[in-house]
């Protein structure tokens, strides 16, 4: 990305250094946090291996906004969504937010609907009703 050109997420211009990244959803983040948790959790007599309060209240945040709980959810969402041609960014945010309708899925991710790409509004539909499915089925 040229220094002329502006990052503009609407039109997946998120620099470079966030071009080639893994982008995670909350639930997938709250997975990992919970478990280094447990890990330091074990080790409690280490005073070396203390959480801090920004590790607890970061953990808190990601199980709050997860839209998924269950690990088997968390999952099944990565799996569907990497069916579609989506950038990593894309990815997220709809995972994060979950829209309902394929107009709130352009109205928060506008750059799925970038020429060339093989999501028409069915495809969308589609995409969405399989994450519908997914919460639906969570206990």
């Amino acid at each position: 990305m040229s220094a002329e050109e502006e990052e503009n997420a609407a039109e997946l211009k998120i620099g470079e250094d966030f071009a080639k990244a893994k982008c995670l959803t909350n639930g997938e983040v709250a997975l990992i946090l919970e478990r280094k948790y447990e890990q330091l959790q074990q080790m409690v007599d280490d005073p070396m291996n203390q959480t801090s309060q920004v590790f607890e209240k970061s953990l808190q945040y990601v199980k709050r906004f997860s839209r998924y709980q269950q690990q088997d959810s968390i999952k099944q969402v990565r799996e569907i969504l990497t069916t579609y041609p989506l950038a990593e960014f894309e990815l997220a945010v709809i995972g994060n937010l979950c829209p309902e309708t394929v107009e709130e899925a352009m109205a928060m991710v506008p750059s799925i609907k970038d020429k060339g790409r093989a999501l028409d509004d069915e495809a969308i539909e589609r995409m969405l009703s399989d994450l519908s499915r997914v919460k639906k089925f969570e206990v």
